[in-house]
């Protein structure tokens, strides 16, 4: 499981010029999901994310989680994350998930979310979406549940 974590001042998932998630100060999280992944998995990204200290404290130093902020998260599927481009220009897609698997690991990433904050939002999974955001410092992560990286 691959995650692209984003600090945003504010971010929004639009599918048919319907907004369907949206937050405030929080993180972006683009989710990508293996053919061979489980729950284990999300078990161990979820926490990692909720407490990834990226957000500045009084000091001005990143010290602080997405919770210490009661901040939000927008979780968006993205199979892509796992496009391999390593032969060619074309991606090849053999190691992202089929949608029968990934969905439901989809959805118990973000229900394992929700136990740890309060405010959780999401995309759509397989829809078509607009994703806007305002990136906070820049700061964005990549993590790996294999810890590849």
């Amino acid at each position: 499981m691959r995650a692209v974590v984003q600090r945003v001042r504010r971010a929004r998932v639009t599918v048919a010029d319907q907004i369907i998630g949206e937050i405030e100060n929080g993180l972006v999280v683009l989710l990508g999901i293996a053919r061979d992944d489980t729950k284990d998995d999300a078990d161990y990204l979820v926490p990692k994310i909720v407490a990834l200290r990226i957000f500045d404290d009084v000091e001005g130093r990143m010290n602080v989680s997405v919770r210490d902020i009661n901040g939000g998260l927008l979780v968006v599927s993205q199979f892509t994350l796992y496009g391999d481009v390593r032969r060619g220009l074309r991606p090849s897609w053999s190691d992202a998930a089929a949608p029968e698997i990934a969905e439901p690991l989809y959805n118990y990433f973000v229900e394992s979310s929700r136990k740890l904050l309060e405010r959780v939002e999401t995309g759509s999974f397989r829809k078509m979406m607009q994703v806007e955001l305002v990136n906070d410092g820049p700061v964005t992560i990549l993590l790996d549940s294999r810890r590849q990286f």
